[in-house]
């Protein structure tokens, strides 16, 4: 067994081979030794789990071992959204949660995601604890597991609904009586997640018509990875394209956290745009300020929008955890990243695909414009931005000479002088006319995610092309 790691939003790994029921429950003996080591566990922990093959059973394994350690679990009873499991941890102030979930991974990967009382992914200094617990114990009988009967009579598991408070709180958040004025049909994806009977229900309650699709249970996820991007949801692109009387598509992922949005005309907007489109709308419509945070693989797009309206614009490194401390404390109205996480103040520290799904549904039902007629109005006041990332390959020898490459940065890049390197997440170079690359190296295999923006398609091009042979030497 290799040594248990939490990444930018959770411990993963392949059924059978790294997520097994044993390192589980090992996992979650740290959890509840990191809870009493703060004597909070007494607060009850919020136990979840998205659509994936046997993610009940995990969680009341999970329940076992919290009820030997003497902390309750609040045991979700179906499937849940990572956003309502976030929202239900904040309403019971309880000591964290625990989610079963690979959010848009593929169908034989699962994950374990602790999320702290603040109700945020949880941050390096608190995973790192657990981490070091865990390890301690692997290849160890180190936990004691309650029968689950036995823990149900003690009251030590309580099985839950949190969809109602839930919804409670989204009616704050949104103005539903827009959606169901503007008459639009809505198109819900799903993707055989979590999002099933959230979103749609939402929809329908505000009073339009929904159509859905991929709406029932599939721990398969139709085999295809359930991430709401372009190259996973082309059934729904196209259904959205070929019925005329569809005014919006409107996708969730595996566990809800993450969005995917088709204009009324089959395209799909990128959520780098979403999010300059949303902040734009909060300000200019509703009437809200505040600053905005995006990761530093994000578009510049939301700080045109910002400076349009005098608003201040933090930069994170990837992971929404750093975005997420920004609404814990009230610093931000708005936190995205390009991979699809969005969320609002007051709302949870965490990535909410319904949340950002509804918004964009008011945005259109009461601007009463397209989404791509809206892009071109913000780039007519703003400016265009244009962004791609590509993943390059590395030869055990390009592998060895990147760090050193970035270490010491080309002082010009597709003619573009370099004006400033940012390091707070892999190396980013900035450039005088406003566009920008980004190197990251991946934690797991040999490749370099490299991101790019610039004004134009055709500078793009120049810069991604640039980009790539300065990896490769070329």
């Amino acid at each position: 067994m290799n040594r248990i790691s939490f990444g930018t939003s959770g411990w993963r790994g392949i059924f059978c081979e790294d997520f097994t029921f044993e390192n589980v429950r090992v996992l979650t003996q740290a959890i509840a030794d990191h809870l009493n080591a703060q004597k909070i566990g007494s607060h009850g922990v919020v136990v979840g789990y998205d659509a994936r093959f046997m993610g009940d059973r995990f969680a009341r394994e999970t329940a076992r071992v919290l009820a030997g350690a003497g902390i309750k679990t609040f045991l979700c009873d179906r499937d849940t959204p990572t956003p309502v499991i976030a929202f239900e941890i904040l309403r019971r102030s309880a000591a964290g949660g625990i989610n079963f979930t690979a959010s848009h991974n593929p169908y034989d990967y699962n994950g374990l995601k602790f999320s702290p009382a603040w109700g945020g992914p949880a941050l390096p200094e608190t995973t790192r604890d657990i981490e070091d617990r865990a390890n301690a114990m692997l290849g160890e009988v180190c936990y004691r597991q309650m029968p689950l009967d036995q823990a149900f009579r003690a009251g030590l598991i309580e099985e839950i609904d949190p969809r109602a408070d839930y919804f409670a709180a989204i009616r704050k958040l949104v103005d539903l009586e827009a959606i169901g004025r503007s008459g639009m049909t809505l198109a819900v994806n799903p993707l055989y997640g979590t999002g099933r009977g959230y979103l749609d229900t939402l929809l329908q309650e505000a009073g339009v018509n929904v159509v859905t699709m991929n709406d029932q249970r599939d721990p398969y996820f139709g085999g295809l990875p359930p991430e709401p991007s372009a190259s996973s949801i082309g059934d729904f692109i196209k259904r959205v394209r070929e019925n005329a009387h569809i005014g919006l598509g409107l996708a969730t992922d595996g566990d809800a956290d993450r969005y995917g949005i088709v204009d009324a005309d089959g395209t799909f907007i990128e959520p780098n745009y979403v999010l300059a489109l949303l902040l734009d709308y909060l300000v200019r419509v509703k009437g809200m300020k505040g600053a905005a945070a995006r990761s530093v693989a994000t578009s510049h797009f939301i700080d045109a929008v910002a400076r349009h309206h005098h608003l201040e614009v933090l930069e994170t490194p990837v992971g929404f955890k750093f975005i997420g401390e920004f609404i814990r404390d009230d610093r931000i109205l708005i936190g995205g990243e390009e991979s699809a996480g969005l969320t609002i103040r007051g709302h949870v520290p965490d990535k909410d695909g319904i949340l950002a799904c509804l918004l964009v549904a008011e945005m259109v039902a009461v601007e009463r414009k397209s989404l791509s007629e809206l892009l071109q109005d913000l780039y007519r006041r703003v400016g265009e931005f244009y962004t791609r990332r590509v993943n390059i390959h590395l030869s055990p020898e390009l592998e060895k000479s990147l760090p050193g490459k970035l270490k010491n940065p080309p002082k010009v890049l597709a003619g573009k002088a370099v004006e400033q390197v940012i390091t707070i997440d892999g190396c980013k170079f900035l450039f005088s006319d406003g566009s920008w690359v980004l190197f990251r190296k991946s934690g797991t295999e040999p490749v370099v995610r490299v991101y790019g923006e610039a004004g134009t398609p055709q500078d793009l091009d120049g810069l991604m092309n640039a980009a790539a042979n300065f990896v490769r030497g070329a």
